[in-house]
């Protein structure tokens, strides 16, 4: 496994105060990408990049240093069967959550929320999602597809989880943006959560604009800069974030390895989202 700041001495399952700690886990699911593929890349070119990183965020003003968590590696998921792997998804995240820890997901594609919430769900029923993306994912199907990165979030509000907040969204149907749930600055997001109840964080890195961002499977101009993902995320701090995930890096079409750093680099941020919420 490659190193970095997300391999180090500080890695541990569970803090000396006894407090839970964090796992981070790679899912490299790349089945139903439509346009390009290549995110089952994703997992580890995060981990390489974060070897560019310091381990303190002036951002949280919070230091990895200091949080306990640990990786435990990838799935190993039959890329030829989409159902199997997606319950191979969902049975390691109930097994990561069920031991009281926190889970924070490398995809892959972003369908891979779809069977982590189904685990979330079942331990967290009052759970709510934040939800970073270009795209609405609302459409019913795709390609002739139920299961499809395009119908993801359709899929999760389906498991009966109504409160989503979807921040960036950027392209969709017309019928999607009429069931958008969207977040338009960090004051509306403050006030849409009350910091007591538990919150999911699913997190496309193509919510970035592309001249930023350009390695991920489905561009769209007109995203955020890094900042302005930073002060969504300074609201986000000491919420109960119970999970996460950063999905849909595709590394190879960024010959610069920008889109990694960029994307491990919001990894390292919500490692500490996930610490400062616990109690």
């Amino acid at each position: 496994m490659t190193k970095g700041v997300f391999h180090n001495q500080y890695m541990c399952s569970r803090s000396d105060d006894g407090h839970p700690g964090i796992t981070l886990l790679g899912c490299p699911l790349d089945v139903t990408s439509s346009f390009r593929g290549g995110s089952k890349f994703g997992p580890d070119s995060i981990r390489r990049a974060s070897w560019t990183l310091e381990s303190y965020s002036p951002y949280l003003d919070l230091d990895l240093e200091d949080i306990a968590f640990s990786d435990t590696g990838d799935l190993e998921l039959p890329q030829g069967n989409l159902l199997e792997s997606l319950d191979t998804i969902g049975n390691a995240v109930a097994g990561i959550l069920e031991k009281g820890l926190r889970p924070l997901l490398f995809g892959g594609e972003h369908l891979v929320t779809y069977p982590i919430m189904k685990a979330v769900k079942y331990k967290f029923p009052t759970v709510q999602i934040v939800h970073f993306d270009a795209h609405c994912d609302l459409r019913d199907e795709y390609e002739g597809q139920k299961l499809s990165h395009a119908t993801v979030m359709k899929r999760v509000r389906e498991l009966g989880i109504s409160r989503m907040h979807q921040i960036g969204i950027r392209s969709g149907t017309r019928q999607e943006f009429k069931e958008l749930a969207a977040v338009d600055s960090p004051a509306m997001l403050a006030g849409c959560l009350d910091g007591t109840e538990p919150v999911y964080l699913s997190f496309d890195i193509d919510v970035f604009d592309p001249s930023l961002v350009p390695g991920v499977t489905t561009p769209e101009p007109g995203g955020l800069m890094f900042k302005e993902v930073m002060d969504y995320f300074r609201v986000l701090k000491g919420m109960q974030i119970i999970g996460a995930d950063v999905v849909e890096l595709a590394p190879d079409y960024d010959t610069t390895f920008v889109s990694s750093v960029c994307a491990s680099k919001v990894a390292r941020e919500i490692i500490m989202l996930l610490d400062s919420g616990i109690n």
